[in-house]
């Protein structure tokens, strides 16, 4: 009679461990070694925590972005810089290159050449580096600044063909630091020009 009260006194105590384990395993859960996509609400949660991390805490413009960001930036400060040299400037105004303010002071610069008579040559040689100054975002906005260092040929002349600056034989190397922006955001891939640092 004993042993038989001995063998209920184990299956209660195995079918509370069993009802406990089953507990724990519905509010804990289970690893699988595969653990999937966050949840959308997780997702949404760091989504709202993000802007608000600061860029020494947590990398939010990877190794991997920074190269084909740079790429781009290449292919950008080339194109900008050839096209500041052409009368029209139809490269620069067909494409959203430049911000408002930017693009204000280009056509300031361009306004008063023109009234002086003169004109720009610009034979770009190439970019000998480009390299990321400072990265940060503040809310949606991702600011990148771009140091580069460049060589052109390059001279101003006047109505008559003559050389004002510059000389149109020598190479020049030039320093440049500029600052590119885009909302990440918008669906809109591209990034603007947004300042030039002296």
């Amino acid at each position: 009679m004993n042993y038989s009260f001995e063998y209920i006194d184990i299956i209660l105590l195995a079918m509370i461990v069993g009802f406990i384990f089953l507990r724990l395993r519905g509010v804990l859960g289970k690893r699988t070694g595969f653990e999937g996509k966050p949840t959308p609400q997780f997702q949404e949660i760091l989504k709202n925590i993000e802007p608000k991390i600061n860029s020494d805490q947590k990398d939010i413009f990877d190794k991997e972005a920074q190269d084909e960001f740079l790429k781009g930036a290449k292919i950008a400060y080339e194109t900008i810089v050839t096209d500041f040299s052409d009368d029209d400037n139809k490269l620069i105004k067909s494409k959203p290159l430049l911000s408002k303010k930017v693009q204000d002071q280009f056509n300031q610069a361009l306004k008063e050449r023109g009234e002086r008579g003169h004109y720009a040559e610009i034979t770009f040689i190439g970019v000998n580096s480009a390299n990321i100054k400072e990265h940060k975002k503040i809310n949606s906005i991702l600011k990148v600044t771009v140091d580069f260092v460049a060589e052109v040929i390059t001279c101003i002349k006047d109505k008559e063909k003559k050389i004002v600056s510059g000389n149109p034989d020598k190479i020049k190397k030039i320093y440049d630091t500029w600052v590119f922006s885009r909302d990440t955001k918008s669906n809109n891939p591209n990034w603007q020009l947004v300042d030039i640092l002296t």
